[in-house]
């Protein structure tokens, strides 16, 4: 859901978070014709439990001419299916889901948004043209941060990733509501978690970084922190960035190490903390995600929890034996 509250048109289009997914699925075979050799008189078989289908549909016909090159840009890169097929390949949801790419959207909706039930997520065409301008903004103002390839240093590129993780963030709220997920925190910093889980595992540090980015451009033109914006249900945009960044070095201390850390991008005084960060975040959505695993996915889904799990053990016990010299340097 996305933070409006005391923002420039531009910060709160882009501090929403995320787009998109959808799906349908065609349905099972009734349950009222007989197996043959099945008994005269004996009541249906049950039928296997139908999995949900992820489908992101694109209603070209509501989009403004001004927003059209934003959303080709973001149809042609396919970011949304990427995460829709991995969705449908290794979870079995119990309802269908449909992310719309349109203009027509509840009323009051002008940011990505995923419906209450977590069956419909609207991305409409603004947002992403919101998004688009705001870096092109980002890349002829900022010097590229020392972390983001040279050659993806572009609107285009940044456009592209950003919107991915961000569509991982309403994702995340998703599967929370369709699946009825246990939450330890507020929802919005879970559904940020599943972004990190999703992208760093599956895609790379891209979506993160351009995120980072991104966040980081929006808290510069919010300025200081409102009434409004801090008791807000989103986490303050530039802490949310840190965290971005915080769990793609702890995902692999050692390859962002000079990167991140030593370019100072990530504060020294956070990244200690991040690798049992990662680990706890890792851990606990594989584990959130267990039980809904596809028949397909299992093996894997499983092995990776577990793996998951002796990480966090690790990690946790490498922590305890730091913190003290941590917590002194602080």
């Amino acid at each position: 859901m996305p933070n409006t509250a005391g923002r420039s048109k531009r910060a709160r289009i882009v501090l929403s978070g995320v787009l998109v997914l959808a799906g349908v699925v065609s349905t099972g075979c009734s349950g009222e014709a007989r197996d043959a050799g099945q008994e005269p008189g004996a009541g249906p078989r049950p039928q296997p439990a139908r999995s949900g289908r992820v489908t992101v549909v694109y209603e070209a016909q509501t989009v403004k001419p001004e927003d059209r090159e934003a959303v080709a840009l973001i149809r042609n890169s396919r970011v949304l299916e990427r995460t829709a097929d991995w969705v449908n390949r290794t979870l079995t949801l119990p309802h269908d889901m449909v992310v719309k790419v349109t203009a027509d959207v509840p009323p009051g909706v002008t940011d990505a948004v995923t419906q209450p039930d977590g069956r419909t997520i609207f991305v409409p065409p603004p947002f992403l043209t919101e998004i688009e301008k705001a870096l092109a903004d980002v890349v002829k103002t900022v010097e590229r941060p020392v972390p983001f390839p040279a050659s993806e240093y572009n609107t285009d590129d940044l456009t592209v990733l950003s919107t991915e993780f961000i569509f991982g963030h309403e994702m995340g709220h998703a599967l929370q509501r369709q699946l009825l997920l246990a939450n330890l925190g507020l929802e919005e910093d879970a559904a940020d978690g599943f972004a990190s889980f999703y992208t760093v595992n599956e895609v790379g540090p891209g979506p993160s970084l351009a995120a980072a980015i991104l966040f980081d451009e929006i808290a510069r033109k919010e300025g200081t922190p409102t009434l409004e914006g801090m008791s807000s249900d989103h986490p303050v945009t530039q802490q949310r960035a840190f965290n971005f960044l915080c769990y793609l070095d702890g995902s692999d201390p050692k390859k962002y190490k000079q990167s991140l850390v030593d370019s100072g991008y990530l504060p020294k005084t956070r990244a200690p903390l991040c690798p049992q960060a990662w680990a706890m975040l890792d851990y606990g959505w594989w584990t959130q995600l267990q039980p809904h695993f596809s028949a397909a996915f299992r093996a894997q889904g499983d092995e990776e929890q577990k793996k998951a799990h002796a990480r966090l053990i690790a990690e946790t016990q490498a922590l305890a034996k730091r913190i003290d010299e941590i917590r002194t340097s602080q």
